[in-house]
């Protein structure tokens, strides 16, 4: 595969998809959607394969779409009213259609048949959580931190997989204020699996995925959808399908429009830190301080 935001390695069953753009944080864009999704295919239909760990090189293992293009596509939109010939108002159905080809590809670590399992490093946010959390185990170091900072404005989870990881109430407590998570806290939650010394991420989230492909694939595959059905049952899909169509909602706003319009002004940068200033954290304060 000729891809320039992955690589991917193979080694004792377990096959490793590498971000590596840590330049850019290994933010989302439409090509790391698409590689993303054409590595996973790849590995699940690899007889050879029989664990997928999701890895990522640089400070950051995720930080989120990157707000350079999307903010940039919105505002290429057509305003409230479409008065100049020609032009037309959001589309919901396309926003939807849009977005939910991002979702699409998270999904595949969620209904890929082998395991998938993620070592993360450093910021794994916004868009980052909607896809590492769909990833079957979680390993992070210590100085990981978690978040969802668009439930601030302009977005809402589309993987919407935070009640089933974490439970109601935690849930509603991150998102209801957009703070971060450190790794440890994240571990005590339930929210991923463990949280390791940095140093030894690499080495531990290695460790486990190894162990899990000395299994047969037979059992690793029966065992995952036995696992996946209870989630299922509790109507994911119909929560996935929600927090979707609410993220289209969320950025087309008043809020979410005044975000991009304001992003357009100063730089999406600054836009980010304007609105996460008065909540004292993420790139706010500084690195050592511990979540809340």
């Amino acid at each position: 595969m000729d891809a320039t935001t992955l690589r991917t390695e193979t080694e004792a069953g377990v096959r490793s998809i590498v971000f590596c753009r840590p330049e850019a944080y290994n933010t989302i864009t439409p090509a790391l959607r698409d590689e993303l999704a054409a590595a996973i295919d790849e590995a699940d239909a690899d007889r050879d394969v029989r664990v997928i760990l999701l890895r990522a090189e640089g400070p950051a293992f995720c930080a989120g779409y990157g707000l350079d293009w999307s903010t940039d596509a919105q505002a290429r939109e057509a305003g409230p009213g479409a008065s100049r010939p020609g032009e037309r108002v959001w589309d919901s159905v396309a926003d939807m259609r849009m977005i939910g080809s991002f979702v699409d590809t998270y999904m595949k670590l969620w209904y890929a048949r082998k395991p998938t399992l993620a070592a993360v490093q450093g910021w794994c946010i916004g868009g980052g959580t909607d896809m590492v959390l769909c990833c079957d185990c979680i390993v992070a170091g210590e100085g990981a931190r978690f978040g969802y900072p668009p439930a601030r404005v302009w977005g809402t989870p589309t993987t919407a997989m935070w009640v089933y990881r974490m439970g109601l109430e935690r849930a509603k407590r991150y998102l209801l204020t957009g703070d971060e998570i450190s790794a440890r806290a994240a571990a005590e939650m339930g929210m991923i699996l463990e949280a390791v010394p940095d140093a030894e991420l690499e080495e531990r989230a290695w460790a486990l995925a190894e162990r899990m492909a000395r299994l047969p694939t037979t059992q690793l595959v029966m065992l995952k959808l036995l696992c996946n059905q209870t989630v299922e049952n509790m109507g994911m899909a119909s929560s996935r399908t929600l927090g979707t169509l609410f993220d289209g909602v969320a950025r087309h706003t008043q809020e979410g429009l005044d975000f991009v319009a304001r992003a357009g002004e100063v730089g999406f940068r600054q836009a980010v830190r304007e609105r996460d200033d008065p909540f004292g954290d993420y790139g706010s304060r500084p690195r050592e301080e511990e979540s809340k």
